[in-house]
């Protein structure tokens, strides 16, 4: 995430997001260099080498944060965390509570490793980045790749066996991680971001008529895949956990919380609860992130107290699909 852009190495704080009908546009990310356990593709998986930047408001890196923490790679992978919000310079170091400075590079702003990677970077300046201390530069800030990568190829250094992209769910998670992309996960966005009534409306109804498919699919099996945790499951949570405090009021989706989906609300507190997940979230760098970081959707940035979610009551699933 992150609203600024870089121009041939120089920061520009305001773009335009928008195609000319008022849709949100999101870009797509530009290192996207491969770590192999092997090392075949230039890059080996390793211990001690690589730095996750991340921020705990943005959902995509959420999920970075979320797979480090399950496959045990705490101690192998470290990471510094930018305050959660966002000003005119982009994300930044800070020592707000929450944050953990720079310890590789010793950036004041993110832009600042964009431009080190690449001098002359033209484009969008966002968390996750995997940083390559080996190379000085960045290997990869697509979220859905690093989260592969640390699923799949640093299985040799990772502290836990569990398998997030078990061979025989591949085709499936592949599919499922593609069929909530653009309805759920980007779709909050298409439609927070939009600037014309009809983005807006065909964003948000293909979100909730998305919802209302797993929801319905929710009903019969625990998880996204059947009855095993998966990467999709990883990056479904991450929109889930900010629907209600965030997306619902200050995104506009609001024909229905996700409190207001049995199933949709059962799942969701079943991964907050599942071992390790919990201390991967902040809902308080969310909300400040969120209702400080985008004053022309937000301009009083006022943050609501509410709502009150209780994530760690009983969801049942764990009995119901025994």
């Amino acid at each position: 995430m992150g609203l600024g852009i870089l121009d041939h190495g120089k920061w520009i704080p305001e773009r335009e997001q928008e195609d000319d009908k008022g849709r949100f546009v999101r870009p797509s990310t530009t290192f996207r260099n491969w770590i192999t356990a092997d090392g075949s593709s230039g890059f080996q998986a390793e211990a001690d080498r690589y730095h996750l930047y991340v921020s705990l408001a943005c959902p995509w890196a959420h999920r970075t944060l979320i797979l480090r923490q399950l496959k045990g790679l705490t101690d192998a992978i470290s990471i510094s965390i930018v305050d959660p919000v966002i000003d005119q310079n982009s994300w930044e170091f800070s020592d707000a509570p929450g944050a953990i400075p720079d310890s590789v590079n010793h950036a004041n702003y993110l832009w600042e490793l964009y431009v080190k990677a690449e001098p002359d970077y033209t484009g969008r300046v966002t968390v996750p980045i995997l940083w390559d201390r080996q190379t000085n530069s960045i290997v990869n800030n697509e979220s859905r790749e690093i989260i592969r990568m640390f699923d799949t190829e640093f299985t040799d250094i990772a502290t836990t066996h569990l398998d997030l992209y078990p061979s025989v769910l591949q085709s499936q998670i592949d599919d499922t991680i593609d069929a909530i992309y653009q309805p759920i996960n980007n779709g909050v966005y298409r439609a927070g971001f939009a600037t014309t009534q009809d983005a807006y409306e065909e964003a948000v109804t293909e979100l909730f008529d998305a919802l209302d498919r797993w929801e319905t699919v929710l009903q019969n099996q625990r998880y996204l895949c059947g009855d095993r945790l998966t990467e999709a499951d990883v990056c479904m949570f991450t929109t889930l956990l900010r629907f209600d405090p965030v997306y619902y009021l200050h995104f506009k989706c609001n024909l229905r919380r996700i409190v207001d989906y049995p199933n949709l609300w059962g799942y969701l507190r079943d991964i907050y609860q599942y071992p390790g997940i919990q201390e991967t979230c902040n809902l308080e760098h969310i909300k400040l992130h969120y209702y400080k970081s985008h004053p022309k959707v937000n301009p009083t940035r006022l943050v609501p107290k509410g709502p009150i979610l209780d994530l760690e009551s009983a969801h049942g699933r764990d009995r119901q699909f025994a």
